[in-house]
């Protein structure tokens, strides 16, 4: 590995930087075309994001959801998988904890936990399905699990429809307050923004995620099946049944994305013209953060940050949503094509390379 190399790698805060900061400026060149002031769009967005604890915590909510998606996309690139059923088994996840919060009535102790493990649970068996056509059948995981996206979708509305209808309403009835997954110190310190225990729940996710595909054999199962299905079956390794795992674990983290969206958001479920889009989000999150665990962290809060706060530049700065779109687009494209940035950079490094060399002589 050459000098610039080096330095890149005990620089690595620096291309994304660097990429963040390349996108808003296209973002600004764009509003400028469009005749918006950049300066004021951009002020917008961070009075948004950090202006008063509401928005605070309405952001870190908005942000919540794509770590769970993030991950569960990311942990099946770790083991070979493209799931882009992630939507659907974040539907399900939302209608096991619906039906679990709506149907029974028991304590919170009880009640909680219940319909969390139904929620992860339902999600988890949908991506089972994927799973098991690609072991048994070989069917390839992206035909399928973007089939079930939709069918999850209307299964989920026809659930709702049919068992759990508020009269009257397109929803369904509201999910019983011993199921509710609200920290309500938290909603008061921060003026009554949704705060739930989803978020450290997704926190706790990253950790997992981690321990388990880097710290424990059966990671190293899932990993090595990803890598070379053959090379792990002549090592003596159930090819077909790691694949259906790997695809149960990926659906239980994006099922809990769903769970704590109607308990610890909305409270209930609606009847959806479309799904929530946070699944198909969570692809763009894993790609940003490397399918590492810090990066899909990091990833979830750069776009999720860049979601809710775009808002702030429609109404600060009277920006339209599609040139706020090419902002937002404009930044996840520099920070995805970091080769672009590092060649950008690369007479920069090499400069301060020879710099070094000269004052070590």
């Amino acid at each position: 590995m050459d000098t610039t190399k080096k330095i890149f790698n005990k620089s690595s805060l620096l291309v994304p930087l660097v990429s963040i900061v390349l996108g808003l400026i296209i973002g600004a060149i764009a509003m400028l075309a469009g005749g918006y002031n950049p300066i004021l769009a951009y002020t917008s967005l961070f009075e948004r994001l950090f202006g008063s604890p509401y928005h605070m915590g309405e952001a870190i909510r908005a942000i919540t959801p794509l770590i769970f998606t993030g991950i569960a996309v990311a942990f099946a690139f770790r083991t070979g998988l493209f799931n882009i059923g992630v939507e659907g088994q974040f539907v399900m996840g939302m209608t096991g904890a619906t039906l679990i919060g709506v149907l029974l009535d028991l304590p919170w102790y009880i009640h909680g936990p219940l319909a969390i493990v139904t929620g992860a649970l339902f999600g988890g068996l949908w991506a089972g399905i994927v799973g098991f056509l690609k072991a048994t059948r070989g069917v390839n995981e992206v035909i399928s699990s973007i089939m079930l996206n939709w069918t999850a979708l209307y299964l989920a509305n026809y659930i709702v429809a049919a068992f759990l209808l508020e009269p009257g309403q397109q929803k369904s009835r509201p999910i019983h307050a011993s199921a509710l997954m609200h920290i309500d110190w938290l909603i008061e310190l921060m003026d009554r923004a949704r705060m739930h225990w989803g978020t450290l729940i997704a926190l706790l996710g990253v950790g997992v995620f981690y321990l388990l595909l880097w710290r424990t054999k059966q990671g190293y199962e899932l990993r090595a099946v990803g890598h070379n299905p053959d090379a792990a079956l002549y090592a003596g390794m159930n090819v077909n049944r790691t694949i259906v795992k790997s695809m149960m674990i990926s659906g239980v983290f994006a099922g809990l994305g769903g769970v704590f969206e109607v308990l610890g958001v909305f409270g209930n479920q609606t009847i959806m013209a479309a799904s929530p889009g946070y699944g198909f989000d969570g692809i763009a999150v894993a790609l940003l953060g490397g399918n590492t665990p810090v990066g899909v962290l990091l990833a979830s809060i750069l776009f999720g940050g860049l979601s809710y706060g775009s808002s702030g530049m429609s109404f600060g700065a009277g920006v339209p949503s599609e040139i706020v779109r090419i902002v937002i687009g404009s930044v996840i494209f520099f920070v995805a094509a970091h080769g672009i940035v590092k060649y950008m950079l690369k007479p920069f490094m090499q400069k301060r390379s020879a710099d070094k060399r000269k004052e070590a002589a």
